[in-house]
């Protein structure tokens, strides 16, 4: 599959899960996307639970729906973080009311509860985090990817291949 001239970004924060932002990173590029890391602040240096770094790109305050073709959130202890930032919420609004691909896996589903898309949306995650969703609105059901329309979620990294395979079908 072809990702010539299509633009993704994925969000971070300090303690993201490193598969969980790394493997779809590298699946995107691998099929010829730009993918840019957004943090709180450009530059600004993030690490993973495990230890693997990672560099944003751009701040929050540049994010800009018109720019990206999809949006990756990677779980870990990152989601609590970045659900606290109003930026990063709208966003992830603005990037559902336009129908792109938002890809959410294990605790990244507490930004899509905080910016308030979930009502009446079919979704998974890791387990923890299930009356979370269902509190939020959501058809929580225990499956390793669930797509709603333009929603791809995931449970943990052992559902990885699966939930890249069915976000990167959404540009088919």
């Amino acid at each position: 599959m072809e990702l010539i001239n299509k633009k993704f970004v994925a969000i971070i924060h300090q303690i993201f899960e490193d598969l969980e932002l790394w493997y779809p990173v590298i699946r995107l590029r691998e099929a010829g996307a730009e993918v840019v890391l957004a943090g709180e602040k450009a530059g600004s240096q993030y690490t993973g639970k495990n230890g693997v770094p990672a560099t944003a790109d751009i701040g929050y305050d540049e994010l800009d729906v018109n720019e990206y073709d999809g949006l990756i959130i990677p779980g870990g202890y990152a989601p609590d973080k970045m659900r606290r930032y109003p930026k990063v919420l709208d966003f992830v609004k603005q990037m559902d009311k336009a129908g792109k691909p938002i890809g959410i896996i294990c605790h990244a589903g507490w930004v899509t509860i905080s910016a308030n898309i979930l009502k009446g949306r079919k979704v998974t995650s890791v387990g923890a985090i299930k009356d979370d969703m269902v509190n939020a609105g959501a058809n929580w059901v225990d499956k390793p990817v669930v797509v709603d329309k333009n929603l791809v979620s995931s449970r943990t990294p052992v559902d990885l291949p699966e939930y890249m395979k069915a976000y990167l079908e959404l540009f088919k």
